[in-house]
C-alpha cells in the first residue's frame, strides 16, 4: 500500500475527504517524527512503538573496490509491533 492508497483508505473509513485524510496522515507523520526526535520514543498502545537508535561509526568494505571504508555514527528509525498488530496479522 503506498501513501495515495492509504489516504483513500483513511479518506473512507473515517468519512473524511481525501484532502482532509491527506493532512491527517502528514500530522500524524510529522508528530512521530518530532517524538522521535525530542523524546526517543514514540508509542502507541496496541500498534507499537517507534524508536530512535544510534549506531556508532564504524568500518566496512567498498565492495567495488575492496578498499575498508568508514561508516560515520547515525540516528536510524526502529519499529518493534505490539502485541495487537502482531495478532492481527496471524
Amino acid at each position: 500500500m503506498n501513501k495515495t492508497e492509504l489516504v483513500e483508505f483513511i479518506a473512507s473509513k473515517a468519512g473524511l475527504t481525501k484532502a482532509d485524510a491527506a493532512r491527517a496522515l502528514d500530522a500524524a507523520v510529522d508528530g512521530i517524527t518530532a517524538g522521535l526526535k525530542k523524546e526517543g520514543k514514540v508509542a502507541l498502545v496496541g500498534f507499537g512503538t517507534f524508536a530512535a537508535k544510534k549506531r556508532p561509526a564504524r568500518e566496512g568494505i567498498n565492495p567495488l573496490t575492496k578498499q575498508p571504508i568508514k561508516i560515520a555514527a547515525k540516528t536510524v528509525a526502529s519499529f518493534k509491533a505490539g502485541a495487537k498488530l502482531k495478532d492481527a496479522l496471524n
